[in-house]
């Protein structure tokens, strides 16, 4: 059984989701003091949650539900949570998987290549296409191994220069202690690793509703 589980992907080709929220979480303490004056500090790793719920689902599609759910109900495995509204880069985002032809010559399908860590907010990668856009609100994920990655998202447009080569602001800052450049970087359906929130699934079947829905949470690797 494969750790971490992909996404469920239906059988009859309409978008699969029909609502997602997925969001950073950056935990933080702020005290009222005297004299109109705050004080906050933030501690802990920023993490992300999500929250899910299906299109509403034909009867054979709701086996490929159970079965999600029932992989994930193992020894507390997790799945590949990404942002279904923005699977890929919005300049890019054509409903198909991302292609072309890197700067550098080769196929191109998402993957690049860490090339530099400025400071925790800003990286630079190689290994794209020339002139490739990325918008505010894309996402790069930052992978050390299948279940290791770190998932940002981009907070200013940048394009990739003549060489493939772009260099990125990011938030929240990555985790330099554990990533580095042996890493790679993926555009892709940009992922982090996921655990169901015990008790959120709601899969009840009706005629009268039919769209599964569950909150999750990330959780790290190392």
């Amino acid at each position: 059984m494969p750790d971490p589980v992909p996404l469920p992907k239906f059988t009859d080709g309409r978008k699969d989701w029909a609502e997602c929220r997925f969001d950073p979480i950056q935990l933080r303490n702020s005290d009222q003091m005297e004299g109109r004056r705050t004080e906050s500090q933030t501690f802990g790793t920023p993490y992300w949650v999500a929250s899910y719920v299906t299109r509403p689902l034909l009867r054979p599609e709701f086996g490929v539900m159970d079965a999600f759910m029932m992989q994930l109900d193992d020894n507390g495995q997790t799945f590949l949570a990404h942002d279904v509204f923005r699977p890929r880069p919005l300049a890019h985002d054509t409903g198909l998987p991302l292609s072309g032809t890197k700067a550098g010559g080769g196929a191109f399908n998402g993957d690049a290549v860490l090339q530099a860590i400025t400071n925790p907010t800003t990286i630079v990668v190689s290994g794209l296409p020339a002139g490739f856009r990325l918008s505010a609100g894309d996402y790069a994920e930052i992978r050390k191994s299948q279940l290791v990655r770190s998932l940002h998202r981009i907070i200013a447009p940048a394009t990739a220069n003549g060489s493939g080569v772009a260099t990125l602001t990011i938030r929240y800052g990555l985790d330099t202690g554990v990533f580095n450049t042996t890493c790679t970087v993926h555009f892709e359906k940009p992922s982090c690793t996921m655990q169901i929130d015990p008790g959120s699934y709601d899969g009840k079947k009706s005629w009268a509703n039919r769209s599964p829905s569950f909150t999750a949470t990330e959780v790290f690797y190392s």
